[in-house]
C-alpha cells in the first residue's frame, strides 16, 4: 500500500469555521475599503489647498488610532464579558450602517466622528473574533486556521484596492450621465457599509459558538478587578509574558521599517519603483512564511520556532541596514518578511492554544492594543530620530568614501531590539530545555524513512487515559469483520509472550519509579516482539491489524511525558519497530482531567500527576498536526457511536487494497 493516504479535509470543511471565515472576509474586504474611501472622502469635503486636503487625510488615520489609546484597556473587558457571538453579529451590523451614513450626512466632521466610533466597535469586534476561532476547531487545526484568517485578512486589501477603483469609476459614471453621487466615494462606502451587515448575518447563523459571557463564574468582580487579573495573568506566565513581548517588539521593528522605508530606498537611488520593490518583496515574504513556515519546521516546537524566528528577523533586518544596494535589500527583505510571518503566526496560534477561553479576548485585546500604541509610538520617534542623525559622509582615503545616513541608522538599531526581544522570548518560551535546537532543525528537514506495508491494513488507535481506545478498538474489529475482512485486533503492551511480562512490569503499581530509560528500553522491548511476532505475520497474510496504542504512545509518554530528549525516544522506538508506520492512526483526544475521572483503581501510568498527562495530550497533538495525511483526530468526548462512525468512515477510504487481498486470498 503507498504511504500517501487520501488528505482530509482542510478547516473549511467544518461548516462553523467556514462560516466565520466568509463573516471574516467581508468584514476585511469592509475594513480596508473604508480605509481607500474615508481618506477619498476627507480629501474631497477639505478646501482645496493642498495643506488641508493632507491634514484632513492625517486626521482620519489619527483618529483610527485614537479608540486604541483610550478604550483599548476596557475592550477585552467587554469582549469577554458580552455573548460573544452578538458582539461579532451587532459589531459588523453597527459599522455597516455608520459607514452608511457617513455618504448621507456628508461632512468631515462626521467623517471623523464615524471612524471613531467605527474603530471603537472594531476594538471590541476583534478580541472576540479572535477568541472564538479556538472553539470552532479542534486543537490540532488551529495553526491552519489561523494562518487562512491572517491571510484572509491581509490578502482582503488587494481586492479592496480594485473594488474601489471600480465603485469610484462607476461613480464618476453615474455622476455625468445621472448627475447622481457627486463623491467618488460615496458608492464605496455604500457597499461596504452592504458587506458588513451581510458579514453580521452570515455570523449570525453560527451557533456554535459558547453562549453567554466568558466571565459567568466572575460576575461579581469589578470591571478594572477583571482587566488586571488579565493583565496580571500576562505578566505572570513566561510563555505568555514571552509572546506578547516578542509580538510587541516585531511590530515595533516592522513600524521602523514602514516609517522609514521611503526614505532609506532614496538613499540608495531606488526611488518610487524601489519602494514598491521594497514592500512587494516584505509582504510576499510575510505570505509565504504564513503558509511554508509550520511546514518547513515541522520538527521545532511552536514556542521555539517563535522565538527563533524574531532572532532571524532581526539578524535580517541588521543586514538590510548595513548593505547598501537595492537588489540584495529587496531579497533580504524576503527573508525578512518571511521570518516575520513565520513568528506572526505561531505567536497567534499559541495564543489560541494556551490562553484559557475565560482570558483569551482580554489577552488578545491587550496584544492589539500594545500593538497599535507601540506602532503610533515607532511611527512618530523613527523618522525624527533619523532626522536628528542626518546624513553624513566619511572619507576614508583619496578614493573611498563612507556614506551613513539616519534611516539606515534607526534601522539598524531597532534591528538590534528585534534580535534581543527574540532570544528574551526564545529563553523565556523554551519548553525543551533538554533538547538542542540543532537536533529539531535537523529533523524538520530529514526525509522520512517511514515503512508501510504494501500488504494488509496498518491501524493505529492512540490517546490518552480514558479516551476509549479499547472501546473503540473492538467496534472496529467488530464492524470490519461484517465487511469480510480478517482482523487481527492487538495491543501494546502486552500482545506477546515477553509483552506479557513487560506489562506487568511496566503498569503494576507495586514496580514502583522506575528510571525513566529503563521505562522506554521496556516500551521498545515489547514493541519490537511485537511487531515481529504479531504484525508482520498478519499483516503478511493481507489481514487488518488494528493495535490499542503504537510508536506515539512511547512519544507522548517518555519522550513529552518524562521530559527526555524526544528525538532520542524517537530513534529508539523507530528502531525497535524498524520503523512500521501505520496507514492511519486515529488519535482520540481527550482532556486529562475527564480521561482521568474514568478509573476507580489507576494503575502506574495513570497515577502520575495532572501535568505529566496534560504533557502527553500535547505531544500527541503535535504528531497528529504534523502528518495531517496519516492521521485521524476525534473529539473523545462524543457519543460513542458518532466516533465509530467517524473512524469507519476514514477507514473505508483505505479498505481497498485489504479487499482486493482478501479476495485475491479466498480464490
Amino acid at each position: 500500500m503507498s504511504a500517501a493516504s487520501p488528505r482530509p479535509q482542510g478547516v473549511l470543511a467544518i461548516p462553523a469555521f467556514r462560516r466565520l471565515w466568509i463573516g471574516l472576509g467581508l468584514s476585511s474586504l469592509g475594513d480596508w475599503l473604508g480605509l481607500l474611501a474615508l481618506t477619498a472622502m476627507a480629501s474631497s469635503l477639505a478646501d482645496a489647498t493642498y495643506q488641508k486636503q493632507n491634514f484632513a487625510i492625517a486626521s482620519v488615520l489619527f483618529v483610527r488610532v485614537v479608540p486604541a489609546l483610550v478604550l483599548g484597556p476596557l475592550a477585552g473587558y467587554i469582549a469577554d464579558r458580552l455573548d460573544r457571538r452578538r458582539t461579532l453579529v451587532m459589531g459588523d451590523i453597527a459599522r455597516g450602517l455608520i459607514f452608511a451614513s457617513i455618504p448621507v450626512v456628508h461632512t468631515l466632521q462626521w467623517v471623523l466622528i464615524a471612524t471613531v466610533l467605527i474603530e471603537a466597535i472594531t476594538l471590541i469586534w476583534l478580541p472576540a473574533k479572535d477568541a472564538t476561532v479556538p472553539n470552532l476547531v479542534p486543537r490540532h487545526r488551529l495553526a491552519e486556521a489561523n494562518q487562512i484568517m491572517l491571510s484572509t485578512t491581509y490578502g482582503s486589501a488587494l481586492p479592496a484596492a480594485v473594488l474601489f477603483i471600480l465603485l469610484s469609476l462607476t461613480t464618476k459614471a453615474l455622476h455625468s450621465s445621472l448627475n447622481w453621487l457627486e463623491d467618488p466615494a460615496a458608492l464605496a462606502l455604500w457597499f461596504n457599509a452592504c458587506s458588513f451587515v451581510v458579514s453580521g448575518l452570515v455570523i449570525s447563523t453560527l451557533h456554535e459558538i459558547p453562549r453567554g459571557s466568558a466571565l459567568a463564574t466572575q460576575g461579581r468582580q469589578g470591571v478594572f478587578q477583571v482587566i488586571f487579573e488579565g493583565w496580571t495573568y500576562v505578566a505572570k506566565t513566561p510563555l505568555i509574558r514571552g509572546l506578547v513581548i516578542g509580538i510587541t517588539g516585531a511590530f515595533a521593528a516592522g513600524g521602523v521599517v514602514v516609517g522609514l522605508g521611503r526614505v532609506f530606498v532614496d538613499d540608495l537611488g531606488g526611488g518610487d519603483p524601489g519602494y514598491g520593490l521594497l514592500f512587494a518583496s516584505v509582504f510576499g515574504g510575510l505570505a509565504l512564511g504564513m503558509w511554508r513556515a509550520p511546514q518547513l519546521f515541522r520538527g521545532v516546537s511552536r514556542p521555539r520556532l517563535f522565538g527563533l524566528s524574531l532572532i532571524l528577523a532581526g539578524v535580517a533586518l541588521v543586514a538590510i541596514a548595513v548593505f547598501a544596494n537595492l537588489v540584495v535589500v529587496s531579497i533580504l527583505s524576503v527573508g525578512l518578511g518571511f521570518c516575520a510571518g513565520a513568528a506572526w503566526i505561531t505567536g497567534y496560534t499559541l495564543l489560541g492554544l494556551e490562553v484559557e477561553d475565560s482570558l483569551r479576548g482580554r489577552t488578545f485585546a491587550f496584544v492589539q492594543t500594545l500593538i497599535r500604541l507601540t506602532l503610533a509610538l515607532v511611527l512618530a520617534l523613527a523618522p525624527l530620530l533619523a532626522g536628528l542623525i542626518g546624513r553624513h559622509r566619511l572619507r576614508v582615503n583619496d578614493d573611498a568614501v563612507l556614506d551613513y545616513n539616519g534611516a539606515a541608522i534607526t534601522i539598524f538599531l531597532s534591528a538590534l531590539v528585534m534580535v534581543a526581544v527574540g532570544v528574551y522570548s526564545y529563553r523565556s518560551m523554551n519548553d525543551k530545555p533538554g533538547t538542542s535546537l540543532r537536533s529539531e532543525l535537523r529533523r524538520s528537514t530529514m526525509s522520512s524513512s517511514a515503512v508501510y506495508a504494501d500488504r494488509g491494513l496498518f491501524i493505529a488507535l492512540e490517546g490518552g487515559e480514558g479516551a476509549g481506545k479499547s472501546t473503540q478498538a473492538h467496534r472496529l474489529e467488530g464492524w470490519l469483520r461484517q465487511q469480510g475482512f480478517d482482523v487481527m485486533l492487538t495491543h501494546e503492551p502486552g500482545d506477546s509472550v515477553v509483552g506479557q511480562r513487560l506489562r506487568q512490569i511496566l503498569l503494576d503499581p507495586q514496580t514502583g519509579e522506575l528510571d525513566s530509560r529503563t521505562e522506554t528500553l521496556l516500551y521498545a522491548a515489547d514493541k519490537a516482539e511485537h511487531v515481529e511476532r504479531v504484525v508482520k505475520p498478519a499483516l503478511a497474510r493481507g489481514a487488518v491489524v488494528v493495535t490499542d496504542r503504537y510508536v506515539d504512545s512511547t512519544l507522548a509518554y517518555q519522550g513529552a511525558g518524562r521530559d527526555l530528549v524526544s528525538s532520542e525516544i524517537e530513534q529508539v522506538a523507530r528502531w525497535a519497530t524498524a520503523d512500521l508506520r501505520p496507514h492511519l492512526t486515529v488519535l482520540l483526544d481527550v482532556d486529562p482531567q475527564v480521561g482521568l475521572g474514568r478509573f476507580d483503581n489507576p494503575d502506574r501510568l495513570e497515577s502520575e500527576p495532572l501535568a505529566f498527562h496534560q504533557r502527553v495530550r500535547e505531544a500527541f497533538l503535535s504528531l497528529a498536526a504534523a502528518d495531517p495525511a496519516h492521521y485521524l483526530v476525534v473529539d473523545a468526548r462524543a457519543d460513542r457511536d458518532e466516533i465509530s462512525r467517524l473512524v469507519q468512515q476514514r477507514v473505508a477510504t483505505l479498505l481497498s487494497l485489504a479487499e482486493r487481498q482478501t479476495r485475491a486470498g479466498a480464490r
